[in-house]
């Protein structure tokens, strides 16, 4: 009897062991189908790299809010939205409300639009790219600074007047050799230092080895990155700020910038090319180098935070057949800023200047007078072999910033040179306004150049 109930609870256990068994199988199956019927979730973009670790929002020409409101497609693109609008008073009081030889500041006593950009930067898989447009002063103003257009046909500076970067990439890991970008299309230099955009600055007006030197270029460029905080840019370019090139050869430059421990910023460009129009065998050689530190920081204070920048420019050109050497055309110059935060970095106060020599004028801007472009010239103001210019400036700068996304600004400027230069109350437009061609000398009348001016602005900055 007792060994007939042993089986009995043997064959009962044994059931109860398949019973679970099949359920558990049947569960499975059942979550393995309702996996299969649910929708596909949707892979998330990897957050492209990014160089440059620690806030550097403080040096000059990168000033901006992290915060980007922007973002779209989980950070596929972020947008960009810039609105640059300032009045400018000449106290030479300029009858034709034009303002000389500055690549910001172009109209007195009238509130103008100097820029107005939309754009963003692009990001997919490595792939990237960027684009700004430029629309109000700055779609004429900067055009009007490169000859390169003149050679050649399809009015380069009427394609590319609306465009302030348009470029595309690829991106790269390279391991232990760090990142990599291949990059092509135009794209902004930080030759002397400054951002092409005034947001990004601390003066709208800078000195003239930044007004002076190039904003952008059109071409191809390398950035390798060693490590998070050491950049290395070799460039090959139409030329110096060229849509074109001005010559048969192309220019070519590098770019370096270290930075160390959220203080200390080290910025080097060299240049070399052809950037003459129409003489192939000019040669230009230039260098460009900076150092930024922030040496105070106190978020709590009063005094938030301080820095300062220092920026030294050294550059020639030399001919073939004694065309022109380094000893008799060449550009020096400096500028040097010290700016202080107050306020929780509301206010900001910025002091500086510099100064510069150039025999020959090759780095000079074009006075528009009667409607002069880098092309056109004028016999009113020469570009000769030994033209001396020597010219120094000052800015003061009081920011104040209720948002990181907007800035209030008011600044004074004194700018001189050795030579007739700047707008007289007279102005440089012809009476009745510009005749025959662009630059023509007109008789009986010249324009009313002098040897120095002050001006304030006062400007109203947007970016998001």
């Amino acid at each position: 009897m007792s060994q007939r109930l042993a089986e009995l609870e043997a064959r009962l256990a044994a059931k109860e062991r398949a019973d679970a068994e099949k359920e558990k199988a049947a569960a499975e199956q059942s979550a393995k189908e309702r996996a299969a019927a649910a929708p596909a979730k949707k892979e998330e973009p990897a957050a492209p790299w990014s160089p440059w670790p620690g806030d550097y929002s403080w040096a000059p020409g990168n000033y901006g809010s992290s915060d980007r409101p922007l973002t779209l497609g989980n950070g596929i693109f972020t947008g960009e939205f810039r609105i640059d609008v300032a009045y400018h008073h000449s106290f030479r009081d300029p009858i034709d409300n034009t303002i000389s030889g500055s690549s910001e500041v172009f109209r007195s006593g009238e509130f103008q639009v100097t820029q107005i950009g939309a754009g963003g930067d692009f990001n997919y898989k490595n792939v990237h790219g960027r684009l700004m447009t430029q629309f109000g002063m700055y779609s004429t103003t900067t055009p009007r600074n490169d000859a390169s257009p003149g050679r050649g046909q399809w009015q380069l500076d009427n394609a590319y007047r609306y465009i302030s970067e348009a470029y595309g990439g690829y991106h790269i890991d390279a391991g232990k050799l760090g990142h990599v970008n291949i990059q092509a299309g135009i794209f902004m230099s930080y030759v002397g230092l400054w951002s092409y955009y005034n947001f990004d600055n601390w003066t709208y007006q800078p000195s003239y080895v930044s007004s002076n030197t190039p904003w952008f270029f059109n071409g191809a460029r390398i950035q390798w990155f060693p490590s998070d905080n050491l950049k290395i840019e070799p460039w090959l370019v139409n030329g110096w700020q060229a849509y074109g090139k001005f010559n048969q050869a192309p220019g070519a430059g590098l770019q370096i910038r270290w930075n160390h421990d959220e203080w200390l910023s080290l910025l080097g460009n060299q240049y070399f090319g052809t950037d003459t129009l129409g003489n192939r065998g000019r040669k230009r050689v230039h260098t460009d180098d900076s150092i930024m530190a922030r040496y105070y920081k106190n978020p709590g204070g009063a005094l938030s935070k301080a820095a300062a920048s220092l920026t030294l420019d050294a550059g020639c050109e030399l001919g073939s057949e004694g065309d022109v050497t380094c000893s008799e055309q060449y550009f020096l110059g400096f500028m040097a800023y010290n700016r202080l935060w107050f306020a929780g970095d509301k206010v900001g106060l910025t002091l500086g200047g510099g100064a510069i020599t150039n025999p020959g004028r090759y780095l000079v801007l074009m006075p528009p007078i009667n409607g002069a472009t880098a092309f056109s010239g004028t016999p009113y103001f020469t570009y000769n072999k030994g033209d001396s210019y020597k010219a120094w400036d000052m800015q003061a700068t009081v920011d104040y910033m209720p948002s990181p996304f907007y800035t209030f600004r008011a600044e004074f400027n004194h700018r001189a040179a050795n030579v007739p230069y700047f707008t007289g109350h007279g102005g440089v437009t012809p009476p009745g306004g510009n005749q025959g061609a662009p630059g023509s000398a007109i008789d009986g009348w010249t324009p009313d150049l002098v040897n120095d001016e002050n001006r304030v602005t006062a400007a109203f900055l947007l970016k998001l």
